[in-house]
């Protein structure tokens, strides 16, 4: 008998993957003004494809044994990553960021929905109280920051953008289920950091600040960070089914939290801390729930 399940390991990787992006995520607050979104990414996406040619040359056999037959899914998860970011990017500058950051956060239950769609994944009574408890942790937490406290008609358009945003994230999401279970984990990761680094080129370029070599070197080393969240999202994605671990990623509210007051000396307040045992219980019972079918564990980085 097996001592945990798959689904308990999936939600184990998909919680650390979590956890470090919550940190290249805040690495745009601890830049300040000095670096624009698109080059901060570019030279994390760069340091990232550099990290994994790397580990190809490590590796051996070249770059041809990584080749896929499904280059359009990674390059139109790619554009749904990049262009969804951008979305809820733009919407925060033009609303209140909580109100952004909680319709962005919906793109959990759009990917839950998509997973039962399109992979025929069935919620049981325990995985559907796991994610309730997940769905209201993350709603308190965002309603003790003040979301939606007031209306104003002019957050019209950046609330679509902040939706549409939530949509394509939950369509790269299925993408990322896809390519996880029929591709090797470097090669997923070598497709999405090249397009990445494509896509983000020119907007880098026009918006570049001159650094000092330092800061270049910082940001480049988000890449290696980058590539290990990857392929932690990759190795738990291929174990469980998305509607188990989609709602893991509300746990990004509690390291965002943890962030802000080791960082920064926010304090959270009570509702913030009652919403994360929420999230907290919300994946103890997801991890909780025997999974259909056993998958099999990604063994190798490669």
């Amino acid at each position: 008998m097996r001592f945990r399940s798959s689904n308990a390991e999936a939600i184990a990787w998909v919680t650390m993957a979590t956890a470090l992006f919550s940190l290249i995520f805040s690495s745009g607050k601890f830049a300040g003004e000095s670096a624009s979104v698109f080059q901060l990414n570019f030279l994390r996406m760069t340091g990232g494809l550099a990290t994994l040619l790397i580990l190809v040359l490590v590796n051996g056999g070249g770059l041809l044994q990584y080749r896929s037959r499904r280059p359009w899914a990674h390059f139109a998860r790619t554009v749904f990553g990049v262009v969804g970011a951008l979305s809820i990017i733009q919407a925060s500058a033009d609303m209140p960021i909580v109100d952004a950051t909680a319709l962005s956060l919906l793109y959990v239950v759009f990917v839950i929905i998509l997973g039962v769609v399109i992979f025929r994944e069935r919620i049981g009574v325990r995985q559907g109280g796991g994610i309730l408890l997940c769905l209201f942790g993350a709603i308190g937490i965002m309603a003790s920051r003040g979301a939606f406290l007031t209306f104003d008609p002019a957050y019209l358009m950046p609330a679509g953008l902040a939706i549409l945003g939530a949509v394509l994230f939950a369509l790269e999401g299925i993408l990322i289920k896809v390519l996880a279970e029929a591709e090797k984990p470097l090669a997923v990761m070598l497709y999405v950091n090249t397009f990445g680094v494509l896509l983000l080129a020119l907007p880098a370029i026009a918006t570049w600040n001159t650094l000092p070599w330092g800061e270049y070197l910082a940001y480049a080393l988000l890449g290696p960070l980058g590539t290990l969240a990857q392929y932690c999202v990759i190795r738990g994605y291929r174990m469980a089914d998305i509607s188990v671990v989609g709602p893991v990623d509300y746990s990004w509210l509690i390291f965002a939290t943890l962030i802000g007051y080791v960082a920064f000396s926010e304090v959270p307040s009570l509702g913030v801390i009652a919403g994360s045992v929420l999230i907290a219980a919300g994946g103890i019972v997801l991890a909780t729930v025997k999974p259909a079918r056993e998958k099999q564990p990604v063994i190798e980085f490669q």
